[in-house]
């Protein structure tokens, strides 16, 4: 799936309506950005810990509940997001 948006003057996009369709995203949804290898990332924040089940192999600390895992990775994100994880590396949004 791809599609291209533009950006306004303002620096907002619009999401297409089949990307909104395909993540379920509705108004009001936080999607967390990132820049990975110079390309721009959104990760939908509606996606529940339990649809990445499996991707990540076994904890190193042990068993969590999914709740315990999904509490932690949306306050990762969260800090990432706010540039509040130590990674100096990336350039400031204007």
């Amino acid at each position: 799936m791809g599609d291209f948006v533009t950006l306004t003057s303002k620096g907002q996009i619009t999401l297409p309506k089949d990307v909104r369709e395909r993540l379920a995203l509705k108004p009001g949804d936080t999607i967390a950005w990132t820049i990975v290898d110079d390309h721009l990332v959104g990760t939908a924040r509606n996606l529940e810990f339990a649809d990445l089940a499996g991707i990540l192999g076994d904890p190193p600390g042990g068993p969590a509940s999914l709740e315990e895992i999904d509490a932690a990775v949306g306050e990762a994100v969260g800090r990432h997001v706010a540039g509040e994880d130590g990674d100096d590396s990336r350039e400031d949004a204007a």
